[in-house]
């Protein structure tokens, strides 16, 4: 399918935890949905078969959206066949993408693609540590059509990297949870727990919570979650990022379930509708359909820490969640009196039968309840919690008549067609259009012309509009006075719409067929290697090279003796002196403690450097990189 020109077609990209949600997600109007393999994916926990992806691929395909499948974790030696086999097994499902992180892939698939002669697409992921146009540049000439940008970078950093890589596609995130370090490159969790993030084994280091201590083991503050972000939310940013070049916008999420993708993807899909109509000269969405909803998007709806826009605009002081990693959602009001059992709130919100609520005590401590009954604003909890008290803020975090609509039918899609009925010589013939588009068919039927008593064109319009349980609704059914005039039996309008519906069906069919085999890999050097931050010369083990062929990829960039990942065992610096860099992060705590050498002169009363410290005593040094605006966090030997 080709698009109108002067128009870039853009993308919502959503998450799909397994197949129902897929198809929620395409119902309800992502234009494009990632989802995780049977194996080798950054959630190692949301794997699918091979069946359920193919399943997902032919449903999306109707609509011209597209499936892209997470193959984004480290890989070992001992499974690169394994991994091959599960690239042709993707190839022959239908995938149009795969998200990879190990160099390996870059090869593997590229060179899958071609035997198969797929046009399964490379698409590098936010994991491949996306920050800078040498490093973009780099995995465009290895054969990626499409780069995941690190989540930290501003718009205006975004349009920087458009601007010297203008032809390979960006995609960037505008929603979900966030990862505190750079993605790809936080090795907490492997080190802590032995559960790689590299592997799809994440196990939340950065949402535990810490005490934080000085140079003399002096608390700095009360124990808290220091790591811990808020959600990202970007609705409000979306043409801003389109304006950078982005053309992809994804929301993170392959760990939530159906009624959390169809609020957050109907949201976004509204948002991304009214951005193309504002600049329709400029933008089109890149599927096909028109989506109704029976419901109203509700962000706050939904699970969320809060939100953030998380850099796109620059630094901003809405970043962390430190108070708790859970899920507060939705402001209500504040407690007005409270008896034995129940409680009243003050505010204009209204509660059902099920809604989960939430407060902070006097300790910034959260507790949740559900509610037993609710009578306007007098809530009968089973218990009352006693920590509850006058005047404390509460929180809805799960809506029962929102969790209610969602989990019915609460979208429809269909793709507007507009038709043209006209008398031929040899019977009658119907043509079809999806506006806006290349999409255009012709179907006959031979019959001979006989003329009615009286107008038949509402009889025809309306016989043609029957299009049923099929993907398609007209937009308009056009019948010129001549051919009203004419008798057409029923049996023959059906025949011209089923024949007009199965024509579209297989033009839609052959615009979805994807054009030339993705590139195999890294035939010719195009590039020098990319230049780095100064952590990877330090720190070898950031180029993650899990295998022989990684490392067959970062000999030929020109790395002098590439090194091991850190989940072999490599767990120092190049000169074998420093201990392990765990997290790089844009986050920084002595900014959330009101220190930030660029805001204040005020100087701290610990001193430096400062310590996260688990319960076990385990303690991790944090360097303050002021120079990059970066905090660093070191595994204390």
């Amino acid at each position: 399918m080709t698009f109108p020109p002067g128009r870039t077609p853009l993308e919502l990209l959503a998450p799909a935890k397994n197949l129902e949600c897929g198809m929620a997600a395409i119902d309800h109007g992502a234009d494009a949905v990632y989802i995780g393999a049977p194996q080798f994916g950054a959630r190692a926990s949301a794997g699918n078969s091979l069946a359920d992806i193919a399943t997902l691929c032919q449903y999306a395909h109707q609509f011209c959206a597209r499936v892209y499948v997470t193959v984004n974790t480290l890989v070992y030696e001992s499974e690169l066949d394994e991994v091959r086999r599960l690239l042709e097994g993707l190839c022959d499902a239908g995938a149009d993408a795969v998200l990879v992180q190990d160099m390996a892939l870059l090869a593997l698939a590229g060179e899958v693609a071609s035997a198969k002669g797929s046009g399964m697409a490379l698409h590098a992921s936010t994991q491949t540590d996306n920050r800078f146009p040498d490093k973009v540049r780099m995995l465009r000439d290895a054969g990626c059509s499409r780069v995941v940008l690190a989540r930290e970078l501003p718009a205006k950093e975004m349009a920087d990297i458009h601007a010297q890589v203008p032809d390979v596609e960006l995609e960037a995130f505008v929603h979900g949870a966030l990862c505190v370090s750079y993605s790809g490159l936080c090795y907490a969790s492997q080190y802590c727990f032995s559960r790689s993030a590299n592997r799809g084994e994440c196990a939340q280091f950065c949402r535990l919570r810490f005490e934080l201590v000085d140079a003399e083991h002096r608390p700095v503050d009360r124990p808290r979650h220091w790591l811990s972000l808020r959600d990202m939310c970007r609705l409000q940013h979306l043409e801003e990022m389109a304006a950078s070049g982005v053309v992809s916008f994804k929301i993170e999420g392959r760990l939530k379930d159906a009624a959390y993708v169809k609020n957050v993807v109907a949201a976004y899909h509204e948002q991304l509708d009214r951005l193309v109509a504002k600049h329709p000269d400029k933008y089109c969405r890149s599927s096909l359909g028109r989506v109704r909803l029976t419901f109203t998007p509700n962000l706050r709806k939904t699970f969320n820490r809060g939100f953030t826009d998380y850099f796109i605009s620059g630094r901003g002081d809405d970043i962390a969640s430190p108070d708790t990693p859970k899920a507060l959602g939705e402001y209500v009001g504040k407690v007005k009196e409270v008896r034995r059992d129940s409680f009243n709130v003050a505010g204009t919100a209204t509660f059902a039968n099920g809604d989960g609520l939430c407060f902070f005590d006097k300790y910034n401590e959260l507790h949740g309840f559900r509610v037993n009954r609710a009578e306007g604003n007098r809530i009968y909890p089973h218990h009352v919690p006693p920590q509850l008290s006058r005047g404390m803020a509460l929180y809805r975090n799960a809506d029962a008549l929102m969790e209610k609509t969602l989990s019915r039918q609460s979208a429809v899609r269909k793709i507007p067609v507009t038709m043209t009925l006209a008398a031929i010589e040899e019977g009658y013939q119907l043509q079809a259009v999806v506006p806006g588009t290349d999409l255009q068919v012709e179907v006959a039927v031979a019959a001979e012309h006989q003329m009615a008593r009286q107008p038949q064109g509402d009889v025809m319009r309306q016989q043609l509009s029957k299009l049923g349980t099929t993907v398609f609704e007209a937009a308009h059914v056009g019948v010129d006075d001549e051919t009203s005039s004419h008798f057409i039996p029923s049996s023959q309008l059906s025949a011209l719409r089923r024949k007009m519906v199965e024509a579209m069906q297989e033009a839609i069919a052959t615009a979805m067929k994807p054009g030339k085999a993705a590139s195999v890999g890294y035939r010719e050097k195009t590039v020098p290697l990319p230049e780095y931050p100064s952590e990877y010369r330090r720190y070898p083990y950031l180029l993650n090279i899990a295998n022989s062929r990684a490392k067959a990829f970062y000999t030929w960039l020109g790395v002098k003796d590439p090194q091991p990942a850190f989940e072999l065992g490599n767990h120092r610096s190049a000169d074998g002196t420093q201990p392990a860099l765990l997290m790089q992060c844009k986050h920084c705590i002595r900014r959330l403690l009101g220190y930030c050498k660029r805001d204040t002169a005020r100087k701290p009363a610990w001193r430096e450097p400062l310590y996260l410290q688990l319960p076990d005593q385990r303690r991790f040094r944090l360097q303050f990189d002021c120079q990059h605006c970066q905090m660093n966090v070191y595994a204390e030997n």
